[in-house]
Formats: structure tokens, C-alpha cells, sequence
């Protein structure tokens, strides 16, 4: 698929994180130190109810640690933020601002993510200025207050063959132990989030696991 742009400049990571935190009563800024001793290497900082400032400060603080080791990071929804910042990327949904404006904003080199929840989004997603598309959620999740329907694996391979080689994350409900199927089935990525976070004190050794157990399966 062409929209116009180059389409990732570089490859999605088969494991995406996105930091809460309500889950874990951390800090992104201390959730991104302990993602990145796991070995991540692209996250997404997802916050729905700080005020702005303190949103802003923690991911100020978060973007100097990731840049010293050279991770990305990517900002949930809030494109003023992310253009404050010099973030890396959005990430935007359905009722968010829309790619087209987004990436005036951000400029072509910024990474722009975007939400779909079926197959008829996902098709008139891909001819817009994104890098990424995700879908989801693929099975349930209790990180969202009114999620969307489930998908099923199923959806997730139709959406594959829709789109071709453009970049697709799989997210909602993603787990250790569903999150290899779900890549099988034709993600590029599996987002994850209470499965990574429910236990603050084990976030870089579980994402260590998760990496780990990707290169014994080489998918």
C-alpha cells in the first residue's frame, strides 16, 4: 500500500509496550527506565487523566532517559505534547485528530500510529499519512472504560491480507501466553499492557521474557 510517505523507517518491534499508570502506580518516566533495562527499544506513553503540565513534565523526563539509549517514544493522543516535546510520534485514535492534521503539525519524519477497531476502518486507514496501523482489541481488555468489541484472531488475519507489507499492531488482551499467536497470525507487532505492568517490580524482567522467548521461536 502507498499513501504517499515511507512507510516506517524502521521495523515495528515484535513487542510493543505502552506504559499505565493506573496499573502499575508508576511514573512513565520510571516505567520507561525499567522497559528499557527489559530491552525495549519503542514505547508508547499512554496517559488519560493527569493534567496536561504533569503529563508533560513525566514525559520530558521520560524522552532524555530514552534518548540516552537511543529508544523511541511514542505519545498517546496528545499531538501538542508530542510536538513540545520533539517525541518521536503519536499515537492516534478514532476520535482523535486526524492523521492528514497530525502530520502538518509533526512534520513527515515523526512517527504517526493510528487506531482501528475493523476491517472497514482499517481499509480507509491505510490510504491516510500514518506509519502504522493497529486493530484490536483482538481479545478482551480491561485497560480501556468502554472498549470496543473483540475482534478474534480471524480478523486479524483478514487485516493482513487487506493491507499487504503495511506496518499492523495487534492490540487489547495481549498476554505471554496469546501474544505468539497473534504474531503468527500476521501482526507485525503485539501491544501489551496489563500483562507487562500488573507487577511493577518484574516489568523489565518480564519484557526480557517476552523478547526471549520471540528469538526461541524466531517468528
Amino acid at each position: 500500500m502507498d499513501n504517499g510517505l515511507t512507510i516506517m523507517r524502521y521495523p515495528l518491534p515484535k513487542i510493543y509496550p505502552i506504559t499505565d499508570t493506573r496499573i502499575t502506580k508508576l511514573s512513565h518516566t520510571e516505567q520507561v527506565k525499567r522497559l528499557i533495562e527489559g530491552g525495549a527499544e519503542f514505547i508508547q506513553l499512554r496517559e488519560k487523566y493527569l493534567a496536561p503540565k504533569d503529563f508533560y513534565d513525566d514525559a520530558f523526563e521520560a524522552l532524555k532517559i530514552a534518548r540516552a539509549e537511543n529508544v523511541k517514544i511514542i505519545i498517546n493522543d496528545r499531538v501538542d505534547i508530542a510536538l513540545a516535546l520533539k517525541a518521536d510520534g503519536v499515537h492516534l485514535g478514532q476520535d482523535d485528530l486526524p492523521p492528514v492534521s497530525a502530520r502538518k503539525i509533526l512534520g513527515e519524519n515523526a512517527i504517526i500510529g493510528y487506531s482501528t477497531h475493523n476491517l472497514e476502518q482499517l481499509k480507509k486507514a491505510i490510504k491516510l499519512p500514518i506509519d502504522y496501523v493497529a486493530i484490536g482489541p483482538v481479545f478482551a481488555t480491561k485497560t480501556k472504560e468502554n472498549p470496543d468489541e473483540t475482534i478474534g484472531i480471524e480478523i486479524v488475519e483478514q487485516a493482513r491480507k487487506i493491507i499487504g507489507d503495511f506496518p499492523l499492531v495487534a492490540i487489547g488482551g495481549m498476554n505471554s501466553t496469546n501474544f505468539l499467536e497473534v504474531l503468527s497470525s500476521g501482526a507485525n507487532s503485539a501491544a501489551i499492557i496489563s500483562d507487562l505492568l500488573s507487577e511493577p517490580k518484574k516489568i523489565a524482567e518480564k519484557y526480557t521474557l517476552l523478547k526471549t522467548t520471540i528469538n526461541k521461536v524466531k517468528i
